[in-house]
């Protein structure tokens, strides 16, 4: 009797693991699935405003998708030929995407890809829509949506490519935001182009680069950082959330409420953006009564965990 008791135990086990494996399985296909739907919008906002706003504005929208936009132009102003966008894009992404599958991970490289050939097929598909004659309107308003769908594509753990491809392998490497030094290649690119089409275009295109880095900046927060100081009474809970929901430790300091003399509990941490998030609403449902401060920390040093790609 002991013994089939056993056996009914571990079956009973067995079960519930096999149907945990397959909620998290289903979780995980239907996740990607979403990131796949947001990936493929963002390239769509891409691809559109490179035949609107940087077409009609002759910018140079930085990165290898403007290196090839100005050997586009260059083939067509001095040889009279047209070469395609696809081709030129795939052959300077080889390189960088072989860099991101090793440093960053499988998925994030093919879902990258993905993004990489929308958009150079629909640019080279979609016709040319003219917007707006005013330069600096082009030059700030197609920043702004080129930023825009860039971060749908960062937040859906993707990339357009590129020095993309280079500032996320880095980022994952160092554990810090890299893209702002991605605009110093762009720079280049930007300043080859004044030299041969006019530094008007080249100023302007400097222009909506600076809005494309603000907005990814400001939507992309992956690798920004944040100071969480709690004060609770019930710091054992809080700390084993903090652990199961962002995989962050804290430290504990005693103390009391100068107010109610009661003994009171701070509990200091830092967190990604995200993760202050998640923990901000785990408090706000479960510890009501619970008082956080979150504070913006410019740099931490010494182990930081971040949540992976994969």
């Amino acid at each position: 009797m002991e013994q089939e008791a056993d056996m009914e135990h571990h079956e009973m086990v067995s079960d519930l693991y096999q149907k945990n494996m397959q909620k998290a399985a289903n979780s995980k296909k239907w996740r990607n699935i979403v990131n796949i739907i947001f990936i493929l919008l963002g390239s769509f906002i891409l691809a559109i405003n490179m035949n609107t706003f940087v077409e009609q504005g002759k910018l140079v929208p930085g990165g290898f998708s403007g290196l090839s936009k100005l050997i586009q132009r260059v083939g067509l102003n001095f040889y009279d030929v047209k070469i395609s966008f696809t081709l030129l894009n795939v052959i300077f992404n080889a390189i960088p995407a072989v860099f991101a599958y090793r440093l960053v991970g499988k998925k994030f490289t093919v879902f990258s890809c993905l993004s990489l050939l929308v958009v150079s097929v629909l640019v080279d598909e979609l016709p040319v829509i003219p917007i707006t004659g005013d330069i600096l309107l082009i030059s700030v308003f197609g920043g702004i949506l080129n930023g825009l769908g860039l971060s749908l594509i960062l937040n859906n753990n993707a990339s357009s490519g590129g020095t993309d491809f280079i500032a996320m392998s880095l980022s994952n490497k160092y554990k810090v935001s890299t893209f702002n030094y991605m605009l110093l290649f762009s720079a280049v690119i930007i300043l080859i182009s004044g030299r041969l089409f006019g530094m008007d275009k080249a100023l302007y295109s400097i222009i909506f680069q600076f809005c494309n880095t603000q907005v990814i900046n400001t939507f992309y927060k992956k690798y920004k950082k944040k100071t969480l100081l709690i004060v609770t009474d019930n710091p054992a809970a809080i700390s084993a959330d903090l652990l199961e929901l962002t995989n962050h430790s804290s430290t504990i300091l005693k103390g009391f409420g100068s107010y109610t003399a009661h003994k009171k509990y701070l509990i200091y941490t830092v967190l990604s953006d995200s993760d202050v998030r998640k923990m901000k609403k785990q408090i706000h449902q479960q510890y009501p009564d619970t008082f956080v401060n979150v504070i913006n920390s410019s740099d931490v040093v010494g182990n930081f965990y971040i949540q992976p790609f994969e």
